[in-house]
């Protein structure tokens, strides 16, 4: 029987480096789920950073550990899923050194693969709409709790590359939905991208090379 190969992940390394880095970074590469068996893919389009130890609004400001942010402190390339509000799943990929609970929160990507499947998992709503938010996304992928801790590599959620990197422009804003630390910039989206969460004024713009 043939073996069946698995896609190429990002490797460890890229999760090494500081979770702003990070973020702006992901913007553009793919996110692929086999969850329950059913392939579907998206392409990121819209990350935050938290920034750990000296972060108000990251789950690991202090280093306050607890069973449910465990994960946090793991090794790059973790992920650590938590439930927001007590009603959607936040998926979250671990950076730099175990230990210090910086990580990236994905946001929103623009569905490309297994629209059938997303759809019937976010009940029907309008294709705009499948993974225009955190909540949103881990709903469309299948992702819950399950996935929490998991090494990224060697889940049933993977994040790649894309098949050709170019270019992109990348608009910076203040993280959104949180109290504190509300100004700091370290919300990442695709510049013009109609499937980003929401869309914000005053966002300054960079490149980012292929």
């Amino acid at each position: 029987m043939k073996a069946v190969r698995r896609a190429v992940t990002l490797p460890v390394a890229f999760f090494k480096r500081p979770a702003e880095v990070v973020a702006a970074e992901l913007l553009g590469m793919v996110i692929v789920s086999s969850v329950g068996g059913e392939i579907s893919e998206g392409i990121i389009v819209e990350t935050e950073a938290y920034l750990g130890y000296d972060d108000p609004a990251s789950h690991g400001y202090l280093h306050r550990r607890n069973a449910r942010n465990a994960a946090l402190f793991g090794p790059p390339g973790t992920w650590y899923v938590y439930l927001s509000y007590g009603m959607h799943w936040c998926s979250n990929l671990v950076c730099q050194e175990i230990g210090l609970a910086s990580a990236v929160l994905l946001r929103a990507a623009q569905p490309v693969k297994g629209l059938s499947v997303m759809r019937r998992r976010r009940g029907g709503v309008p294709d705009r709409q499948l993974c225009s938010g955190p909540g949103k996304l881990c709903q469309a992928l299948g992702i819950d709790r399950g996935l929490d801790g998991a090494q990224m590599a060697d889940s049933q959620v993977i994040v790649r590359p894309p098949q050709r990197r170019e270019e992109i422009a990348v608009t910076v804003t203040p993280r959104v939905g949180i109290t504190k630390a509300a100004d700091w910039p370290l919300r990442f989206h695709l510049a013009g991208s109609p499937w980003v969460s929401r869309k914000e004024k005053g966002g300054r713009s960079s490149d980012l090379p292929p």
